[in-house]
């Protein structure tokens, strides 16, 4: 048996997320950057970022753009600085706020762009489950099955590590390096969103069995199967999420934004996590 490696997901999201930001590094980026490492869970709750300076060469940004994010997502509650020996910048966000601040990216993203975004995710995850198939090993694929089973009833935070982690092994397993990248830059955009889809358990076991499905047809070579698995819960995902913007944006102005996810909860519908999107 095989030994999965220990934070190899992790590792690539936070790649991704410290990728160059180059000459357009204004303190807006650097601070999106690090949300997004935050939000898809490559850094948890207590966990120390990189220090300034780190990040400075990480980003490729001055340690004064760096300082200026890093104190925008204090005031926002999603870090805390500790001063003295072993200090730093930690993560100190609940989910609840994570949470908001993803709905409110999720508001702010045009429907369109939700589609395109879903749309390439789809090409990209699609592409790697066919390699799969044709590349993966059983014990490979029985490691991320036995830790997918393991994982189906963890609560929301938890699980959607565990899922995020999973999709990403499944994404390396078509032995391309190019395609990994590039599934890694996608899912690292796509998947604060995607969390979003955890106030809805239902939703949640949908994703969940769609990757244990995925599995079952990279076992079988079969490739049309693998491929008809990602797109549709891919095409779900988007539409669920459609739906939440429209009910998000549906909220008077100067709402509650908490609230309102808070009674989606407690009245999540299972919109479309069956069937195709036309």
């Amino acid at each position: 048996m095989i030994a999965l490696p220990q934070g190899s997901a992790s590792s690539r999201l936070r790649t991704a997320a410290f990728a160059p930001i180059g000459d357009e590094g204004r303190a807006e980026l650097v601070e999106a950057r690090l949300l997004q490492a935050i939000s898809t869970g490559a850094f948890i709750e207590g966990e120390r970022l990189p220090s300034e300076n780190e990040l400075s060469q990480l980003l490729g940004v001055a340690v004064v753009t760096v300082r200026e994010a890093l104190g925008s997502l204090r005031h926002r509650g999603l870090i805390e600085t500790r001063r003295g020996r072993g200090g730093g910048s930690f993560v100190s966000s609940s989910p609840g706020v994570v949470e908001e601040v993803n709905a409110r990216r999720l508001m702010e993203t045009p429907r369109v762009a939700l589609a395109d975004l879903g749309v390439l995710y789809e090409v990209i995850a699609g592409a790697c489950a066919e390699y799969a198939c044709l590349r993966a090993t059983a014990d490979e694929l029985e490691v991320v099955h036995r830790v997918l089973v393991e994982a189906r009833e963890l609560p929301a935070g938890p699980w959607r590590r565990r899922i995020t982690d999973m999709q990403l092994e499944l994404a390396s397993l078509s032995q391309s390096v190019r395609l990994t990248s590039e599934h890694v830059r996608i899912q690292t955009e796509f998947t604060p969103l995607l969390a979003l889809q955890d106030i809805d358990i239902a939703q949640r076991h949908f994703s969940h069995d769609a990757l244990l499905e995925q599995i079952e047809a990279t076992r079988a070579g079969d490739v049309e199967a693998a491929r008809a698995v990602v797109r549709r819960s891919i095409r779900g995902s988007v539409r669920w999420l459609g739906d939440l913007r429209s009910a998000l944006k549906a909220q008077p102005a100067g709402g509650d934004l908490r609230a309102t996810l808070e009674r989606y909860r407690d009245t999540a519908v299972e919109t479309s996590i069956t069937g195709e999107v036309a």
